[in-house]
């Protein structure tokens, strides 16, 4: 392919992806495929030959269509959303061609720069305390992450790394395999299972802080203050807690503004994972779920949830930057000597090469302007507050958990095998998709605002279908006593 038939192809790919989007709707939300089902409809090698480009074309609805759930569609409501724009796709297509690795300031001086501007850009919108903020001095700042899952590992090897150096300093002739072994870092039981993972990976052993529905499944000063003085008098030592500003299951949010002085009182790393609510604190009436902000050691959220920007896009920010280097800047990855930036960003990441995301954001923040993000986040909140009122408005259903962004917890009153059920029933109708967790022991509906294209008209056509599946499913499983007092109103029987 030359340059020639580039242009031509590229603009044949706009107007494929266009359509796409235009018309997503009208696709099956959730693909009708057994696991296995693609490798049957290519072969088992790749081509000697070259292919052209109008077979490849072709294979996209053949081979890759029928498997693809489809995120950006409004009747998707699964998970948390996923971000997309067209400003985001143009940008990651220049991003692709300039193909830089940015690995230092002298592979790529632009690459490292725009990160950190942007960093600062979004914290300043985040408005968050100066220790976070770079500026031209590299005292605060971040890094641009894949996910939520790289950005807590990060924090937690950083805090393992500062909690040694710190033993070590009062106590020089102790062994290190004697500290890390009495390492324990905190998370709440409503975390995220990426937080677990991290303190298998960094060899800590990691404890879950119980949560209740009395306290909207946030995680309690006192409770965590309990733990951390047992675990001490046991002889272990206390040094990362993950918060969570939002959490997997219901959106909770741990109460930070009590949690942090504990930490920060114990010498304990708070790291706070904000991985989807993070991007509402841009608006102001969502702000206070932020305030602690200033006892914690590092934070991130998801820029590729809900800030328009598609995935891969995560934003890690610590304070202060001086204590959460994991290697040396004196790389032997790098035998050359070259000119460094006050950021040293290739640092704070695990792998040392990055792409240059941060131009996704720079479209996109220029593009719509913080107003315009603000707009889009508002909306969202209030579809789901929408969808709120619908379930509440059917004395069959109860919510789960509060609803403070975009997601509605909800279920069926009744028995957990009702739930599943009703749940089973929509996903096999691939009409919307929703998945489910447990609070408190109960099977909960989960229905996530996604899209970027969902419509008050998309919310109740949704609802329909839940309330109509809902009735054939009580009507097989429900006592008799429990359908006489649930259906039968419904459809005013007893006028």
């Amino acid at each position: 392919m030359d340059t020639t038939e580039f242009r031509r192809r590229g603009k044949e790919m706009v107007d494929l992806i266009a359509d796409y989007l235009e018309n997503i709707e009208q696709r099956t939300v959730y693909p009708d495929v057994e696991p296995g089902y693609l490798r049957s409809l290519i072969p088992e090698e790749a081509p000697e030959d070259p292919d052209t480009y109008e077979d490849v074309v072709k294979d996209i609805e053949r081979v890759i269509m029928p498997g693809v759930t489809h995120w950006h569609s409004p009747y998707f409501y699964a998970y948390f959303p996923t971000a997309n724009s067209f400003p985001a796709m143009l940008a990651d297509m220049l991003s692709g061609a300039i193909g830089c690795i940015g690995f230092s300031w002298a592979a790529s001086p632009a690459c490292t720069e725009l990160e950190t501007v942007m960093m600062d850009w979004l914290g300043k919108m985040l408005k968050l305390p100066e220790d976070f903020i770079a500026g031209t001095h590299g005292q605060g700042g971040g890094v641009i992450q894949g996910t939520a899952s790289e950005a807590t590992l990060v924090a937690l090897l950083a805090a393992r790394c500062r909690a040694v150096r710190m033993i070590l300093a009062s106590d020089p002739q102790r062994p290190e395999t004697g500290i890390t072994s009495k390492l324990v870092a905190y998370s709440s039981d409503q975390a995220h299972c990426s937080v677990e993972r991290a303190g298998m990976i960094a060899g800590v052993r990691m404890k879950k802080i119980p949560t209740d529905q009395s306290d909207k499944y946030a995680v309690q000063g006192e409770t965590l203050r309990r733990m951390i003085q047992e675990d001490k008098a046991a002889g272990l030592i206390p040094f990362y807690f993950c918060a969570t500003l939002g959490t997997t299951p219901s959106c909770a949010f741990d109460h930070i503004t009590e949690l942090g002085p504990i930490c920060n009182a114990e010498k304990i790393w708070m790291h706070i994972d904000a991985a989807y609510a993070g991007s509402s604190f841009i608006c102001p009436e969502f702000r206070p779920l932020l305030n602690g902000i200033e006892f914690a050691d590092s934070f991130n959220f998801n820029a590729h949830k809900w800030l328009l920007v598609n995935f891969d896009y995560e934003f890690t920010l610590f304070a202060p930057l001086t204590l959460t280097h994991l290697s040396p800047s004196a790389s032997p990855c790098l035998p050359l000597p070259h000119p460094v930036s006050p950021s040293t960003s290739q640092h704070w990441q695990i792998p040392l090469g990055r792409r240059f995301r941060s131009l996704k954001m720079w479209f996109v923040f220029r593009m719509y302007g913080l107003k315009g993000l603000q707009d889009y986040i508002r909306k969202h909140v209030e579809l789901a507050k929408e969808f709120e009122s619908l379930v509440r408005a059917d004395q069959r259903f109860e919510i789960s958990a509060d609803v403070v962004l975009g997601l509605v917890c909800f279920r069926l009153k009744g028995s957990n095998e009702v739930n599943e059920t009703l749940l089973k029933r929509i996903n096999n109708g691939r009409k919307i998709h929703l998945v489910p967790c447990l609070l408190s022991g109960q099977f909960v509906l989960r229905f996530a605002l996604c899209a970027r294209t969902t419509e008050s008209r998309h919310i109740r056509e949704a609802w329909r279908l839940i309330t109509q599946l809902a009735e054939e499913v009580m009507q097989e499983l429900v006592p008799l006593a429990v359908c006489l007092k649930y259906c039968l109103p419904r459809f005013e029987l007893f006028s």
